[in-house]
């Protein structure tokens, strides 16, 4: 459960935030939200992350789609651990909003901006959160055998 809840909640936050900053910004139009340190820029990245790869929507759709059909499919057939199910739900969240966007738009909606790193979404942040989560909790807390 505590899996499609962190899938269901990420995703509807991810959306309705590409939808508040495209229905009020203009491509390219930055504010500063935290002072020096946070922006709120729209961005259209038709590539993967930073922008790499423009063009190649085909292969990032069959990825995301690859990476949440494989994680459901974990989630449903195995006994999950409490924290797992979390960062698998982040992960598939994450490759499900920025699918959506590019399924439906053929980029993906970026606003996030530090100023030092690529301008990124809450989609991109769950990605990265749960991927790491996951590593650490494989490296750390996974016991072979």
């Amino acid at each position: 459960m505590r899996f499609w809840i962190t899938v269901l909640s990420v995703m509807f936050l991810d959306q309705i935030t590409k939808w508040w900053i495209a229905s009020n910004y203009q491509v390219g139009e930055s504010h500063p939200l935290l002072g020096n340190w946070l922006y709120l820029t729209y961005v259209q990245n038709r590539g993967a992350a930073f922008g790499i790869l423009p063009g190649q929507a085909w292969f990032f759709l069959a990825a995301a789609a690859l990476v949440i059909l494989g994680l459901i499919i974990y989630n449903h057939r195995y006994t999950v651990e409490k924290p797992v199910q979390i960062w698998t739900g982040l992960l598939v969240a994450g490759a499900a909003g920025n699918f959506i966007d590019r399924w439906r738009l053929q980029y993906v909606i970026d606003f996030l901006d530090l100023r030092w790193w690529p301008v990124f979404n809450l989609a991109d942040a769950a990605v990265v959160v749960g991927g790491i989560l996951l590593v650490i909790h494989i490296l750390f807390f996974v016991k072979e055998g």
